[in-house]
Protein backbone atom coordinates (compact mmCIF):
# COMPACT_ATOMS: atom_id res chain seq x y z
CA UNK A 1 0.00 0.00 0.00
CA UNK A 2 3.07 2.21 0.28
CA UNK A 3 4.22 1.72 -2.54
CA UNK A 4 3.89 5.30 -4.62
CA UNK A 5 1.89 5.13 -7.83
CA UNK A 6 3.49 4.80 -11.24
CA UNK A 7 4.35 8.40 -12.96
CA UNK A 8 2.39 9.49 -16.12
CA UNK A 9 4.46 10.20 -18.70
CA UNK A 10 3.87 12.96 -20.92
CA UNK A 11 2.04 12.50 -24.66
CA UNK A 12 4.55 12.98 -27.09
CA UNK A 13 4.23 16.06 -29.06
CA UNK A 14 5.01 16.69 -32.45
CA UNK A 15 7.77 19.01 -32.73
CA UNK A 16 6.37 20.06 -35.72
CA UNK A 17 3.26 20.69 -34.03
CA UNK A 18 4.17 24.47 -32.97
CA UNK A 19 6.15 25.69 -35.99
CA UNK A 20 5.68 29.14 -37.26
CA UNK A 21 5.37 29.64 -41.23
CA UNK A 22 8.74 30.98 -41.00
CA UNK A 23 9.64 27.27 -39.59
CA UNK A 24 7.73 25.31 -42.45
CA UNK A 25 9.53 27.11 -44.65
CA UNK A 26 12.62 26.65 -43.42
CA UNK A 27 12.02 22.88 -43.19
CA UNK A 28 10.75 23.07 -46.68
CA UNK A 29 14.32 24.91 -47.83
CA UNK A 30 16.12 21.51 -45.54
CA UNK A 31 14.18 18.85 -47.68
CA UNK A 32 14.39 20.17 -51.04
CA UNK A 33 18.26 21.07 -50.11
CA UNK A 34 18.52 16.63 -48.92
CA UNK A 35 16.39 16.23 -51.98
CA UNK A 36 18.91 18.11 -54.61
CA UNK A 37 21.92 16.32 -52.48
CA UNK A 38 20.26 12.69 -53.32
CA UNK A 39 20.34 14.10 -57.02
CA UNK A 40 23.97 14.72 -56.73
CA UNK A 41 24.51 11.49 -55.80
CA UNK A 42 22.69 10.31 -58.68
CA UNK A 43 24.49 12.25 -61.00
CA UNK A 44 28.15 11.44 -59.22
CA UNK A 45 27.34 7.76 -59.71
CA UNK A 46 25.94 8.43 -63.45
CA UNK A 47 29.82 9.90 -63.63
CA UNK A 48 30.88 7.26 -62.19
CA UNK A 49 29.58 4.23 -64.61
CA UNK A 50 29.78 6.78 -67.43
CA UNK A 51 31.76 4.86 -70.29
CA UNK A 52 28.67 1.88 -69.24
CA UNK A 53 25.71 4.45 -68.90
CA UNK A 54 27.00 5.97 -72.43
CA UNK A 55 27.78 2.79 -74.58
CA UNK A 56 26.00 0.42 -73.32
CA UNK A 57 22.66 2.33 -72.18
CA UNK A 58 22.21 5.70 -73.58
CA UNK A 59 23.32 5.15 -77.12
CA UNK A 60 21.96 1.12 -77.07
CA UNK A 61 18.91 1.98 -79.00
CA UNK A 62 21.01 3.05 -82.27
CA UNK A 63 22.89 -0.58 -82.85
CA UNK A 64 20.77 -3.44 -84.94
CA UNK A 65 21.28 -6.02 -82.10
CA UNK A 66 19.62 -3.49 -79.48
CA UNK A 67 18.21 -6.36 -77.06
CA UNK A 68 14.24 -4.77 -77.70
CA UNK A 69 14.53 -5.39 -81.74
CA UNK A 70 15.48 -8.85 -81.13
CA UNK A 71 12.67 -9.55 -78.99
CA UNK A 72 9.80 -8.16 -80.97
CA UNK A 73 11.69 -8.99 -84.05
CA UNK A 74 12.01 -5.71 -85.58
CA UNK A 75 13.89 -5.10 -88.58
CA UNK A 76 16.16 -2.89 -87.56
CA UNK A 77 19.23 -1.02 -88.97
CA UNK A 78 22.53 0.59 -87.08
CA UNK A 79 21.67 4.46 -86.98
CA UNK A 80 25.00 6.85 -87.94
CA UNK A 81 25.28 9.63 -85.10
CA UNK A 82 27.31 12.83 -86.02
CA UNK A 83 28.46 15.82 -84.20
CA UNK A 84 28.26 18.72 -86.36
CA UNK A 85 29.39 21.17 -83.46
CA UNK A 86 33.19 21.54 -82.11
CA UNK A 87 32.01 21.21 -78.62
CA UNK A 88 28.79 19.14 -79.49
CA UNK A 89 30.06 15.63 -77.91
CA UNK A 90 31.16 17.70 -74.97
CA UNK A 91 28.13 19.84 -73.59
CA UNK A 92 26.05 16.37 -74.73
CA UNK A 93 27.93 13.95 -72.45
CA UNK A 94 27.72 16.54 -69.69
CA UNK A 95 24.21 17.23 -70.32
CA UNK A 96 22.72 13.85 -70.79
CA UNK A 97 24.93 12.33 -67.74
CA UNK A 98 23.74 15.16 -65.62
CA UNK A 99 19.50 14.06 -66.75
CA UNK A 100 20.87 10.39 -65.85
CA UNK A 101 21.38 11.26 -62.24
CA UNK A 102 18.24 13.20 -62.32
CA UNK A 103 16.51 9.87 -63.02
CA UNK A 104 18.36 7.98 -60.27
CA UNK A 105 18.17 10.59 -58.06
CA UNK A 106 14.59 11.33 -58.41
CA UNK A 107 13.18 8.35 -55.67
CA UNK A 108 15.35 10.04 -52.66
CA UNK A 109 14.16 13.75 -54.15
CA UNK A 110 10.60 12.45 -53.92
CA UNK A 111 11.23 10.63 -50.19
CA UNK A 112 12.29 13.86 -49.09
CA UNK A 113 9.31 16.00 -50.21
CA UNK A 114 7.02 13.42 -48.87
CA UNK A 115 8.74 13.85 -45.21
CA UNK A 116 8.05 17.86 -45.25
CA UNK A 117 4.30 16.26 -46.22
CA UNK A 118 3.99 13.27 -43.14
CA UNK A 119 3.93 15.91 -40.45
CA UNK A 120 0.54 17.08 -41.37
CA UNK A 121 -0.88 13.96 -41.38
CA UNK A 122 -2.52 11.90 -38.86
CA UNK A 123 -1.09 8.72 -36.98
CA UNK A 124 -3.11 6.48 -38.79
CA UNK A 125 -2.94 8.54 -42.48
CA UNK A 126 0.62 8.05 -41.90
CA UNK A 127 0.63 4.06 -41.65
CA UNK A 128 -1.66 4.02 -44.56
CA UNK A 129 0.38 6.23 -46.69
CA UNK A 130 3.52 5.00 -46.10
CA UNK A 131 3.88 3.30 -49.20
CA UNK A 132 2.76 6.39 -51.38
CA UNK A 133 6.84 7.11 -52.03
CA UNK A 134 7.05 3.96 -53.18
CA UNK A 135 5.04 3.71 -55.25
CA UNK A 136 5.73 7.38 -57.06
CA UNK A 137 8.91 6.31 -57.07
CA UNK A 138 7.43 2.64 -59.07
CA UNK A 139 5.20 4.29 -61.27
CA UNK A 140 8.25 6.95 -62.46
CA UNK A 141 10.49 3.70 -63.07
CA UNK A 142 7.89 1.75 -65.22
CA UNK A 143 7.35 5.35 -67.34
CA UNK A 144 11.14 5.50 -67.98
CA UNK A 145 11.30 2.08 -68.71
CA UNK A 146 8.37 2.16 -71.22
CA UNK A 147 9.90 5.19 -72.56
CA UNK A 148 13.34 3.70 -73.60
CA UNK A 149 12.35 -0.08 -73.79
CA UNK A 150 9.17 1.16 -76.18
CA UNK A 151 8.54 4.21 -76.87
CA UNK A 152 12.40 5.14 -78.34
CA UNK A 153 13.43 2.00 -80.52
CA UNK A 154 10.00 2.39 -82.61
CA UNK A 155 10.39 6.23 -82.89
CA UNK A 156 14.31 5.57 -83.64
CA UNK A 157 13.62 3.05 -86.49
CA UNK A 158 10.41 4.74 -88.10
CA UNK A 159 12.70 8.06 -88.34
CA UNK A 160 15.96 5.79 -89.44
CA UNK A 161 13.39 3.83 -92.37
CA UNK A 162 12.20 7.27 -93.19
CA UNK A 163 13.46 8.84 -96.55
CA UNK A 164 11.53 11.32 -98.82
CA UNK A 165 14.19 9.96 -101.30
CA UNK A 166 17.03 7.96 -102.20
CA UNK A 167 19.69 10.59 -102.82
CA UNK A 168 18.95 12.38 -99.02
CA UNK A 169 20.64 10.08 -96.14
CA UNK A 170 19.62 9.89 -92.82
CA UNK A 171 22.63 10.91 -90.45
CA UNK A 172 21.48 12.23 -87.18
CA UNK A 173 23.15 14.74 -85.30
CA UNK A 174 24.38 13.42 -81.56
CA UNK A 175 22.22 16.42 -79.91
CA UNK A 176 19.27 15.91 -81.57
CA UNK A 177 19.08 11.98 -80.51
CA UNK A 178 20.50 12.12 -76.79
CA UNK A 179 17.74 15.41 -76.63
CA UNK A 180 15.05 13.04 -78.00
CA UNK A 181 15.91 10.23 -75.82
CA UNK A 182 15.38 12.31 -72.80
CA UNK A 183 11.98 13.95 -73.96
CA UNK A 184 10.87 10.41 -74.49
CA UNK A 185 12.11 9.01 -71.15
CA UNK A 186 11.41 11.57 -68.48
CA UNK A 187 7.98 12.87 -70.67
CA UNK A 188 6.30 8.74 -69.90
CA UNK A 189 8.31 8.71 -66.55
CA UNK A 190 6.00 11.91 -65.53
CA UNK A 191 2.63 10.86 -67.68
CA UNK A 192 2.92 7.41 -65.67
CA UNK A 193 2.16 9.89 -62.39
CA UNK A 194 -1.32 9.80 -63.19
CA UNK A 195 -2.55 7.37 -60.82
CA UNK A 196 -1.22 9.27 -58.30
CA UNK A 197 -2.50 12.57 -59.58
CA UNK A 198 -5.81 10.94 -59.78
CA UNK A 199 -5.24 9.87 -55.67
CA UNK A 200 -4.01 13.37 -54.30
CA UNK A 201 -6.62 15.30 -56.08
CA UNK A 202 -9.80 13.43 -55.17
CA UNK A 203 -8.24 13.54 -51.52
CA UNK A 204 -8.76 17.18 -51.14
CA UNK A 205 -12.12 16.67 -52.95
CA UNK A 206 -11.04 18.30 -56.76
CA UNK A 207 -11.58 14.97 -58.72
CA UNK A 208 -14.18 11.91 -58.63
CA UNK A 209 -14.47 9.23 -60.50
CA UNK A 210 -17.98 9.88 -61.69
CA UNK A 211 -16.40 13.05 -63.77
CA UNK A 212 -13.29 10.92 -64.90
CA UNK A 213 -16.27 8.77 -66.11
CA UNK A 214 -17.96 11.18 -67.86
CA UNK A 215 -14.92 12.54 -69.85
CA UNK A 216 -13.32 8.91 -70.59
CA UNK A 217 -13.71 10.00 -74.06
CA UNK A 218 -12.18 13.21 -74.57
CA UNK A 219 -9.56 11.66 -72.47
CA UNK A 220 -9.06 9.02 -74.93
CA UNK A 221 -8.63 11.80 -77.48
CA UNK A 222 -6.31 13.58 -75.41
CA UNK A 223 -3.75 10.14 -74.95
CA UNK A 224 -3.84 9.57 -78.76
CA UNK A 225 -3.05 13.26 -79.22
CA UNK A 226 -0.41 12.97 -76.85
CA UNK A 227 0.92 9.60 -78.25
CA UNK A 228 1.10 11.23 -81.79
CA UNK A 229 3.20 14.54 -80.07
CA UNK A 230 5.39 12.20 -78.56
CA UNK A 231 6.02 9.72 -80.94
CA UNK A 232 6.65 9.48 -84.88
CA UNK A 233 3.03 9.88 -87.09
CA UNK A 234 2.17 6.25 -87.52
CA UNK A 235 -0.37 4.53 -86.10
CA UNK A 236 1.65 1.66 -84.20
CA UNK A 237 3.68 3.53 -82.42
CA UNK A 238 0.03 6.38 -81.28
CA UNK A 239 -1.11 2.69 -80.09
CA UNK A 240 2.10 1.67 -78.00
CA UNK A 241 1.59 4.85 -76.17
CA UNK A 242 -2.12 5.58 -75.69
CA UNK A 243 -2.77 1.96 -74.84
CA UNK A 244 -1.19 2.14 -71.87
CA UNK A 245 -2.27 5.86 -70.65
CA UNK A 246 -6.02 4.47 -71.14
CA UNK A 247 -4.96 1.76 -68.72
CA UNK A 248 -3.68 4.06 -66.54
CA UNK A 249 -6.43 6.04 -66.61
CA UNK A 250 -9.11 2.84 -65.91
CA UNK A 251 -6.99 2.77 -62.66
CA UNK A 252 -7.17 6.27 -61.73
CA UNK A 253 -10.83 6.02 -61.92
CA UNK A 254 -10.72 3.15 -59.07
CA UNK A 255 -8.53 4.90 -57.38
CA UNK A 256 -10.21 8.32 -57.22
CA UNK A 257 -13.38 6.34 -56.28
CA UNK A 258 -11.35 4.74 -53.35
CA UNK A 259 -9.74 8.09 -52.40
CA UNK A 260 -13.42 10.02 -52.31
CA UNK A 261 -15.09 7.46 -50.21
CA UNK A 262 -12.43 7.52 -47.42
CA UNK A 263 -12.72 11.56 -47.60
CA UNK A 264 -16.24 10.83 -47.57
CA UNK A 265 -16.17 8.58 -44.44
CA UNK A 266 -13.79 11.10 -42.88
CA UNK A 267 -16.40 14.02 -43.66
CA UNK A 268 -19.80 12.40 -43.51
CA UNK A 269 -19.39 9.36 -41.62
CA UNK A 270 -20.15 7.16 -44.37
CA UNK A 271 -19.07 6.46 -47.96
CA UNK A 272 -20.90 8.39 -49.92
CA UNK A 273 -21.74 12.15 -49.18
CA UNK A 274 -24.61 13.75 -49.21
CA UNK A 275 -25.04 15.36 -52.37
CA UNK A 276 -23.84 11.82 -53.70
CA UNK A 277 -27.51 10.39 -52.53
CA UNK A 278 -29.41 13.06 -53.76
Amino acid sequence: MGSEPPVAKAPKQDPQAEMSFIDHLEELRMRILKGLIGIAIGVIIAFIFSDFIIKNVLLGPVSKDFIVYKWLGIDAIDITLQSRKLPGQFFTFWGTLFMVGIIMGAPLFFHQIWKFVTPALESTEKHKTQFVVFFISFLFLVGVSFGYFILTPFALQFFTHFQISDLVRNDFDINEYFSSLTMWVLSTGIIFQLPMVSYFLSRIGLLTPVFMRSYRRHAIVIFFILGAFLTPPDPISQVMVAVPLILLYEISISISGYANKKRNKEIWGKSESPIEQK
